[in-house]
C-alpha cells in the first residue's frame, strides 16, 4: 500500500524536531547532509512527499493509536544528494495518515 498523496506532515515536526539539533535523536546533521536544514523546510516536506508517491509502506505494528508504517526510501536533497532514510507513518483509527517521523537508514554498500 501507499501513503495517501497529501497526508499531512505537522509545520513543528519538521521546524521544532527534525531541522532542530538535538542532544538526543538528533535528526537534523543527517538531513543537513542532503541539503536540508532550517531555511527550507518545505523542501524536507517536498521530499518526504514525492518519496511517499513512489514507494510501498509496509505494516510496522498496531496498537491502540493505529497502524504503523515504514516507508524505505530515498530523499531528494537540495543539494543533489540523496538520503536513505526510513519513514514513519501511523493509520490512526479514523483513518487518517499521519507523519510520526523519519529516522537514517543505512547506506548500502557497493
Amino acid at each position: 500500500m501507499k501513503i495517501p498523496p497529501g497526508s499531512p506532515i505537522g509545520r513543528d515536526k519538521l521546524t521544532q524536531y527534525l531541522l532542530t539539533p538535538r542532544a538526543k535523536d538528533d535528526k537534523s546533521q543527517y538531513l543537513a547532509r542532503g541539503g536540508f536544514d532550517q531555511s527550507n523546510p518545505d523542501a524536507l516536506e517536498a521530499a518526504i512527499h514525492r518519496a511517499i508517491e513512489h514507494t510501498e509502506a509496509t505494516v510496522d505494528r498496531a496498537n491502540e493509536h493505529g497502524t504503523y508504517y515504514n516507508v524505505r526510501c530515498e530523499l531528494d536533497g537540495p543539494g543533489g544528494r540523496k538520503l536513505p532514510v526510513v519513514l514513519i507513518w501511523l493509520r490512526r483509527l479514523d483513518g487518517v495518515h499521519s507523519f510520526i517521523t523519519l529516522v537514517p537508514a543505512r547506506e548500502r554498500s557497493q
